[in-house]
């Protein structure tokens, strides 16, 4: 079975049994501060999970495109990857464990075609006066499951949430495929890191309330999020020894071998390394990050001038990095076809930063060797030098950190973070917010700047050009900021001019009105989405009289008074051709 044909088999399976397929949602989450990327599959349904009815229903199917990179550095091993492919079901107040689990056992039975006997389970054991999870046990018993493939783990391994103090949490039971092998030692289970288990899939059971004071309630709506690894599953079920064996990444390894000259086997690190970050970097690319300084253009960037100095390890002498996002785009169009869409794009900035960073690393890495000798005999490279590495080469920091330990030296990142302060939005830009199943912030004050964004976007396209697109957004309780296409710094004037429209709209108090329609009709309307490839067949477009109309997963206030007034404070560049607004609401004198 190969990775489209999973993808299918999944989804009908799911549809068959009343789920509606939704598509994948943008890597770049909407208006939820607490991470870089999506992460995980239910992020986008988070609204959902909490309550929100979900156009499609209470049954839902999807694939989701997923980006980590909290372990970047490890990246070029047997497992680890950045970007990476989820599938999901959920259950938002319709069904739960029996037939949650249910149809994972019938599912790994007639799509997967695992023996009973190759899978092992596990289930929470009781804790914080949380009952041991005994009904999953059974149901899974029921199925055939003996009592040494089901085994016991605390909150640390099953449990989820809450995201932060309070919210939905509950139990999960995780499914493990079992390669035969004997046992380590006695205490070996799916909590062992020998190789013999491996995670295919996890069902969450939400189904208590945490409150400020620490106790648990029964959720009114409980939900069953599940989400299966696309890469870890096609290895398990085709029997390669790792996902970097599998069709996935061997059409990419093969372009680098024909490139290079060199062969996988050789170098397996720095080929994993390239098929990974530059597999990442494609999708990124495809829903419209670009490299830069600061947040997720950061992390785009140092994927690719990652994969670079690897290609130069490797001897590639040029820029190459377009002839292998080809087959990526080739290959994974069929599933996202936003990148076939957006595929001059993603070679145009692909390829400049690649140019750029080429021209750069020689003298970098010249510069580098430099450096050692002015750092003497010392073993920690001081961060004043790192710096300028950065500064003058635009080598990141973990590049240098890198290049260090093969020299066996570690770098002052303290010393270097002091120094790159100015240059950071806080501690989010270079390092991965990892979403612990956190929760969007849907506070009244998030909900006010979530309908300015609508307005401020209205007052671009209208007041200074009507090709403007949302290219970002980041929203907390304090403010908006608001990422978009323009090519030079706004004037004074037309910074107070886009002021005084929203405002005008703020004081006529305009309905802001939600209607559920298709995708075609809401297209045919006027309505306008950042991402196509983020909606499912029936939509909600936010409509403000005849100002905005957007697809919007919500929330928005009700009347545009509530938002009382709004004040840009800042206007700055963000990426090369991308413009930024910070901007806040309220009442101001």
């Amino acid at each position: 079975m190969d990775a489209q044909e999973l993808r299918e088999a999944y989804v009908n399976f799911f549809k068959e049994r009343g789920h509606a397929y939704i598509r994948s949602a943008s890597l770049i989450p909407e208006n939820d501060p607490t991470v870089l990327f999506t992460t995980a599959g239910m992020h986008p349904l988070v609204p959902y999970l909490l309550g929100e009815k979900h156009p499609e229903g209470t049954r839902l199917v999807d694939f989701q495109k997923c980006v980590r990179t909290g372990d970047i550095d490890e990246v070029g091993d047997a497992s680890h990857l950045t970007f990476f492919e989820m599938l999901g079901n959920w259950s938002l107040g319709d069904y739960f464990k029996k037939e949650s689990i249910q149809y994972s056992f019938d599912l790994l039975q007639t799509v997967l075609k695992i023996p009973v006997d190759h899978l092992a389970v596990t289930a929470f054991a009781g804790e914080d006066g949380i009952p041991k999870d005994t009904e999953t046990a059974e149901l899974w018993k029921s199925h055939g499951l003996k009592d040494d493939q089901i085994f016991f783990y605390g909150r640390k391994d099953n449990w989820w949430g809450p995201a932060g103090q309070t919210g939905p949490c509950g139990p999960d039971t995780e499914i493990f495929f079992d390669d035969g092998r004997p046992k380590c030692c006695d205490a070996c289970g799916p909590s062992c890191h020998c190789g013999k288990y491996t995670e295919i899939w996890n069902n969450v059971f939400m189904q208590y309330f945490k409150d400020a004071d620490g106790k648990f309630s029964p959720l009114k709506q409980k939900n069953v999020d599940t989400g299966m690894g696309l890469e870890r599953v096609l290895r398990i079920i085709n029997g390669k020894e790792t996902v970097y064996d599998t069709e996935l990444f061997q059409p990419i390894i093969r372009k680098v071998e024909e490139i290079s000259g060199k062969k996988y086997a050789d170098d397996m690190r720095s080929f994993r390394i390239i098929a990974d970050h530059l597999r990442a970097a494609t999708f990124l690319l495809g829903d419209g990050v670009v490299p830069a300084k600061m947040g997720q253009g950061y992390i785009l960037r140092r994927l690719v001038r990652r994969a670079s100095r690897y290609m130069s390890k490797l001897g590639f002498d040029g820029v190459y990095m377009q002839q292998i996002a080809e087959i990526i785009v080739r290959d994974y169009s069929a599933a996202y076809p936003e990148l076939k869409q957006n595929e001059k794009e993603i070679y145009e900035k692909l390829t400049a930063e690649e140019e750029k960073f080429h021209k750069t690393l020689a003298k970098g890495l010249r510069r580098f060797d430099e450096m050692l000798a002015e750092n003497g005999d010392s073993k920690v490279l001081n961060g004043e030098l790192v710096f300028k590495l950065y500064d003058t080469f635009g080598f990141p920091v973990e590049l240098t950190q890198e290049l260090a330990q093969e020299k066996g030296l570690t770098v002052d990142i303290n010393d270097f973070n002091n120094r790159f302060k100015e240059h950071q939005e806080k501690s989010r830009a270079g390092s991965d917010q990892i979403f612990k199943g956190g929760l969007a912030d849907h506070t009244v004050e998030t909900t006010k700047l979530h309908t300015a964004t609508h307005l401020l976007n209205a007052a671009l396209r209208n007041l200074i050009d009507p090709d403007i697109r949302q290219k970002g957004s980041n929203i907390t309780a304090e403010r908006l900021r608001f990422d978009f296409n323009f090519d030079r710094k706004l004037t004074p004037e037309e910074l107070k001019a886009i002021e005084k429209y929203v405002n005008d709209a703020i004081k006529a108090d305009i309905p802001v009105v939600c209607k559920e329609m298709s995708l075609e009709d809401a297209k045919k309307s006027g309505a306008i989405g950042v991402f196509d490839s983020k909606y499912g067949q029936t939509v909600k477009a936010y409509i403000i009289g005849d100002i905005s109309a957007e697809l919007c997963g919500g929330p928005h206030v009700t009347h545009t008074g509530e938002l009382q007034g709004f004040k840009i404070k800042k206007e700055e560049s963000s990426a090369a051709g991308v413009r930024r607004i910070k901007a806040v609401v309220g009442k101001f004198d």
